[in-house]
């Protein structure tokens, strides 16, 4: 069987971003910031060939893959699987604010207990079997093309995650960048990880729109 290259893709940044706050499924736009990584984002890939655009239905994901699909002349579909992990009563706060009001959860959060689900949220076996099982289905739809998935930092975490054998609770030493591009690998057997976090695009001085 073919393979299918995957393109994954992290929103581009939203003012929650900046502040430290967690978004999870509320729907929060990009800001000026976003807006521009989501640009330059769409010139580098435009010379691509690109077989789908994919992406979660949250606002701030669906932007950031627009950009991209109007640059390769494709339609962005939408996919609940490709959602944030869902916080539930963490979402909307900030990271302190969350030490503060629940320091039990927020130590059984920050120590990545696999079975932790914030209050009215998502445990973190429950993502990685949404992710993983999502992106399975949509890989699957490809194979021997290339596709783009537009989703979130707990998505891409899943993703790195399941490409390179990483346990759940291992510590994170890899970089979940906004508008990164990250390359995987994906057959029946599963995912191999390609390339990660690269962000030469979001450089000044690269992409020198005068020469394109």
């Amino acid at each position: 069987m073919h393979a299918t290259r995957i393109i994954a893709i992290r929103h581009g940044e939203t003012a929650w971003n900046v502040d430290t706050r967690i978004q999870g499924q509320l729907d929060i736009p990009l800001n000026d910031t976003g807006r521009w990584q989501a640009h330059r984002l769409a010139l580098a890939l435009a010379g691509e060939p690109i077989a789908a655009v994919y992406s979660s239905d949250l606002l701030r994901a669906w932007d950031t893959a627009l950009s991209v699909a109007d640059a390769v002349g494709q339609p962005v579909v939408t996919d609940e699987g490709l959602r944030e992990r869902g916080f539930g009563e963490f979402q909307g706060r900030t990271y302190a604010e969350i030490e503060a009001l629940w320091p039990e959860e927020a130590l059984r959060w920050r120590k990545r207990d696999p079975d932790f689900a914030p209050p009215g949220g998502e445990s973190l076996v429950a993502l990685r079997e949404r992710v993983t099982r999502t992106a399975h289905a949509l890989a699957a739809r490809h194979a021997g093309e290339q596709i783009v998935m537009v989703g979130h930092g707990g998505v891409m975490d899943v993703l790195y995650r399941v490409a390179t054998g990483q346990d759940i609770q291992a510590p994170r030493t890899w970089a979940l960048s906004n508008a990164a591009i990250n390359r995987l690998l994906w057959t029946a057997e599963g995912f191999t990880l390609v390339g990660w976090a690269d962000t030469y695009h979001l450089d000044d001085d690269a992409l020198d729109e005068s020469s394109t």
